[in-house]
């Protein structure tokens, strides 16, 4: 029979096969609260447009940005919503630094 077959890594194996660094299939990002960690690359690759993988953004990193840029909200009806309560939890405004 012809069955197909590969390895089964755990985790720890899979972050320390540099074949997998190498090919972009785990990178390495840095985020501002973890620190540096691994994740998984884009699984598409085309030779004529490299990507970039980042981190994830933080909780409401970038509530501010969507309120102003995509609903049109000047500052002071930002700061309206924020005091109204609808945004939750206060969170750090990390995109703007």
């Amino acid at each position: 029979y012809d069955i197909p077959c590969g390895p089964i890594l755990s985790m720890k194996e899979l972050a320390e096969d540099q074949s997998l660094r190498e090919t972009g299939t785990i990178v390495e990002v840095d985020h501002p609260t973890r620190g540096k960690y691994l994740t998984v690359g884009n699984p598409i690759k085309l030779s004529d447009s490299p990507t970039e993988v980042t981190r994830s953004p933080l909780l409401g990193e970038h509530t501010d940005e969507i309120l102003r840029e995509v609903l049109g909200f000047d500052e002071r009806r930002i700061g309206e919503v924020r005091d109204s309560g609808a945004l939750g939890l206060v969170v750090p405004r990390m995109a703007a630094e």
